[in-house]
């Protein structure tokens, strides 16, 4: 169970190496990772349009086409001596000279800048599908998936590493008080003597609005009523006392307002044993205990946070003793004890102050407070000395259940090569409960503890001797067959989160080994240390990511970014981090893909998120269907653009070659103007909005297809560089054929000049990329259909505008082919050219579509046909190995500190009376008007407000 959450710091440092938390700068707006997401498939176009079209398929090109101009220049002055006239004023190096600028120009084209905004608007429409998705909209609580981010959206088909929050994330982080033990006594479902009450009677309230608080124990209730146990009176005012809860009256009820779920439990658990929480001010609470009412002067909060782990409070009860009451994790509520007390789940404890030592320390807190440098690590020294010698009062257990869906979809994921790592603040017990609950952990796993992750560490290093040369090299092979009798992925991992800090500190676990490569470690000097640590952490990630499941356990807010932020230096993965709540805000902002769960703690992670949703559960339609999906559709589109620009537009380099290089545009200016807007624009956006290879039924059947987009194999250099020659091949069988085909001949309609032979080539090009495309759409729509059928019909609206006689007689420098297309079109002899061209175009295309659909059948039905094993359904209990873990408290602190500032300010109160006299004035207006109108008023009671509760006692 994790406890309250708040914001945490934003700036980590982790072993000297700073984890940046925002994923953009707040000048610039660009992305902070801008060169990771170049080598992402997602945004690797940038580098080849930036650096191979503009640079070299552009500068190259044109430079050569210009140096070869002037060398075509020199050869026909010699040859045609009578036009010397004609040059006189310029020479060959000044022809390449301005055919260089002009080749610049008219290769320009060959960049396609509409590409970005088109991509834009395919990831806003693709964010889109993702809001609308009904099967991803909770109805419980009228909450849709949202896509915060448009830019990511490709990226959800190669997550590679997932890393959860537990509490609010896997679970429903709804709790309910089920044992506690008070004074070696244990009440609760277990202990012996629960349901001894009458059907509807005992310790149970379900009120409109709040969750329910079952106490199971009618034992517990009668020793709280009869009030003559002193441990267990001051273990329940503990419970009424210690917290930041604030309360509302609305004069026949109360409400609650906590800053985690977990702490109203334990306020609502006190309440139904009679000891009820009524108010606060900045300087007092006041409680209700078995009816009679007691304010206790508030003297100090000494306030929670993740290094504490615990939090205090010092009163003044009404007979003037000081006292403190304590509660937090039992790791650092024992250690603080006067002596020895029962490990359970969440310890509380108590402490009697004499005057005089709470006058001295009070004073020296006062001081404190006011420091200007090192406050909080002063007040933190304070604190640590008042809370020691302490009294063990009690122990207590939350529950909190798994979510609907859960082992389903961590088997999904699973199976889809997706490993999924725990990062909690929970046990280690309990986090091996929810584990084997949620099939991230099987029966048949071996469980690597932290004295086994030690071992194989240190092993690894005596194997490789030292720390420099091989041990460079990936080690996640070695470290695998350090028990070669276990499969690699049969394995996991499961640590805390001191363990992790000692291991990352350049190795401090395994210098406790006394190995003599540590030996010679410590005397290199920094240097050596700082490159030690680095290969420290790349052993223990290679040891964790050979491991099928990693479970965190007891790690802080900075703890769990140092895990993302490890995996994404050493593996050069896609992560995604997914959490509920504000201790999980570090992790979502580190990965690279962050998932907010709209739950219980506020929506400081959705605000931080990249995507929202309201069930963990929503995650396998997220990646598996939408990230899969986006993913095929962005490396269509982005191939497709790329061959739809080669092959029509690289025809001009080839016609440079026939007419002198003199520059001269191979087609209709026009055409050029609008091919990427309007020709091949509309089929390409069909295909990166509407493309799908498989259902989405079939994409959760058989998660194995999402491996392909971890691979990264349907857009990478290799099929890039295909693309291109792809490209490059289309535009020179479409020139080519088209210039044997008018070599010496005149139609019937003296078809054979330079316009006719233009639209023959850009005709045979467009319908070359237009049937490319439909023969490999997979999924096709009436709107696929419209798009390519627009796509025609708009070429032959705007060749009968732009090529019109009447056109060309109000402009004719502007519209420079008059019923070009009209004469070449309707001549039979250019129709089969053009269809000559197009079949040859598309025989490779239909060759590999054959070749593959012969050589690859049987994969293709093994991949969509066989079944993947599922693994059977595991019943929540416990698994803990014999000797393995102690059985600690599940009390969590993964959070940083909590709201006694505010409290002890009086800032939250100030806000609280604003908004009450609001609300007064507000209802005051209302009354008058409708006493004006001659109705009778009626006290307001806003909707679903519980009534105060009263302690239901068995029948006697």
């Amino acid at each position: 169970m994790e406890g309250p959450t708040h914001s945490p710091q934003r700036g980590l440092c982790t072993l000297g190496n700073a984890i940046r938390t925002a994923k953009y700068n707040l000048l610039t707006f660009l992305p902070l990772n801008l060169y990771e997401q170049f080598h992402r498939m997602a945004n690797v176009y940038f580098v080849f349009v930036i650096l191979l079209q503009i640079f070299l398929l552009l500068l190259v090109t044109s430079l050569g086409l210009a140096v070869a101009s002037g060398f075509w220049a020199r050869t026909f002055q010699e040859k045609h001596s009578y036009l010397a006239a004609l040059y006189q004023h310029t020479s060959p190096a000044q022809q390449a000279f301005l055919n260089f600028w002009g080749f610049t120009i008219l290769l320009s084209i060959i960049i396609p800048m509409s590409m970005y905004i088109t991509f834009e608007f395919i990831y806003l429409v693709n964010s889109c599908f993702i809001n609308w998705d009904l099967e991803m909209y909770y109805g419980a609580k009228d909450i849709p998936a949202e896509a915060r981010s448009t830019s990511l959206s490709d990226q959800l088909g190669q997550i590679q590493y997932i890393f959860s929050d537990k509490t609010g994330t896997l679970t429903q982080n709804i709790m309910s008080f089920k044992k506690c033990c008070i004074n070696g006594t244990i009440y609760g479902p277990g202990a012996g003597h629960e349901n001894k009450h009458a059907p509807g009677s005992g310790l149970s309230r379900e009120l409109a609005g709040e969750h329910k608080s079952d106490v199971g124990d009618v034992t517990l209730l009668e020793a709280a009523r009869r009030d003559n146990d002193p441990v267990l009176r001051e273990f329940l005012r503990l419970l009424a006392l210690c917290h930041t809860v604030m309360v509302e009256d609305r004069g026949d009820q109360l409400v609650y307002q906590a800053a985690s779920p977990d702490e109203e439990a334990l306020v609502l658990a006190a309440r139904n044993l009679g000891y009820v929480f009524l108010a606060r001010t900045q300087d007092t609470i006041t409680i209700r205990e078995l009816g009679t009412t007691r304010t206790y002067e508030v003297l100090a909060m000494l306030d929670f946070n993740s290094d504490r782990k615990r939090m205090s409070v010092l009163v003044r009860d009404p007979q003037g003793t000081i006292r403190l009451y304590t509660k937090g994790a039992d790791t650092v509520i024992l250690e603080r004890l006067r002596r020895r007390g029962p490990e359970e789940t969440l310890t509380e404890r108590a402490l009697d102050v004499s005057e005089a030592e709470f006058h001295a320390w009070s004073r020296r807190h006062r001081e404190a407070a006011v420091l200007l440098q090192d406050r909080a690590q002063e007040l933190d020294r304070l604190y640590e000395e008042m809370e020691q010698n302490l009294q063990l009062l009690g122990a207590t257990a939350i529950e909190d259940k798994l979510q609907d869906g859960v082992p389903e979809t961590i088997q999904l994921l699973k199976l889809g090569n997706i490993k999924v790592w725990v990062l909690t603040g929970d046990k280690q017990e309990t986090a091996m409960n929810i584990g084997y609950a949620c099939r991230l952990l099987t029966d048949d796993m071996e469980i690597l503890e932290e004295k086994e992750v030690s071992e194989i560490l240190q092993a690894y290093w005596e194997s490789n001797n030292n720390l420099s040369g091989s041990g460079d090299a990936p080690c996640s092979h070695r470290l695998s067959q350090q028990c070669p009798e276990t499969p690699c992925h049969k394995r996991a991992i499961i640590i805390s989160g001191d363990f992790l800090d000692k291991m990352l500190r350049t190795g401090e676990v395994l210098k406790e080994k006394k190995g003599w490569p540590w030996r010679w470690l410590c005397c290199d000097g920094a240097k050596a240390s700082q490159d030690q640590g680095g290969l420290v952490e790349k052993a223990f990630v290679d040891l964790a990511t050979s491991c099928q499941a990693v479970i965190c356990c007891r790690v802080t807010p900075k703890q769990k970014a140092l895990m993302v932020q490890l995996v994404k230096k050493h593996k050069k993965a896609v992560t995604l981090a997914i959490g509920d709540g504000a201790n999980d805000v570090n992790m979502i902002k580190t990965a690279d893909i962050g998932v907010g769960i709209s739950g219980l703690e506020g929506l400081q992670a959705v605000q931080c998120s990249d995507y929202a949703l309201a069930q963990f559960s929503f995650l396998q339609r997220l990646l598996l269907v939408h990230g899969r999906w986006n993913y095929l559709r962005i490396c269509k589109f982005l191939r497709y653009f790329f061959y739809k620009t080669f092959a029509g537009l690289l025809a001009q380099v080839w016609f440079a070659f026939h007419s002198g290089f003199t520059a001269q545009p191979l087609y209709d200016g026009w055409f050029l103007a609008l091919y990427n807007i309007f020709y091949t624009a509309y089929p390409v956006l069909s295909v990166g909005l509407l493309e799908q290879d498989v259902s989405a039924k079939k994409s959760l059947e058989f998660p194995e297809l999402y491996v392909v987009g971890q691979q990264d194999e349907l857009f990478n250099y290799r099929v890039f560089g295909v693309t291109l020659l792809h490209g490059v091949g289309t535009s020179l069988i479409s020139f080519y054929i088209t210039l044997w085909a008018f070599e010496d001949r005149v139609g019937t309609k003296a078809v054979g000049d330079y316009e006719s032979f233009s639209v023959t080539v850009a005709l045979s090009a467009l319908l070359s990329v237009l049937v490319e495309i439909v023969l490999d759409t997979q999924y096709w729509t009436v709107l696929s259909f419209l798009m390519v059928t627009a796509s025609l019909l708009l070429f032959c609206l705007f060749s009968f505008l732009t090529q019109s006689v009447d056109a060309y007689r109000i402009a004719p420098a502007i519209f420079r082919f008059p019923d070009a297309s009209w004469n070449a079109l309707t001549d039979p002899y250019v129709l089969l050219v053009v269809l000559l061209a197009l079949v040859v175009n598309a025989l490779p295309s239909l060759t590999v579509h054959a070749v593959r659909a012969i050589l690859g059948t049987a994969t293709t039905q093994q991949k969509l046909h066989l079944k993947a094993k599922r693994e059977p359904p595991v019943e929540l209990r416990s698994h803990v190995p014999r000797g393995s873990f102690r059985r600690r408290s599940s009390y969590a602190f993964s959070h940083r500190e909590g709201y006694a500032g505010l409290i002890t300010r009086g800032d939250s109160l100030r806000a609280r009376d604003t908004l009450r006299a609001r609300d007064t004035l507000r209802a005051r207006d209302t009354l008058r008007a409708r006493a004006t109108h001659g109705s009778a008023p009626r006290a307001p009671r806003p909707r679903g407000t519980p009534a105060v509760p009263s302690v239901r006692c068995p029948a006697v």
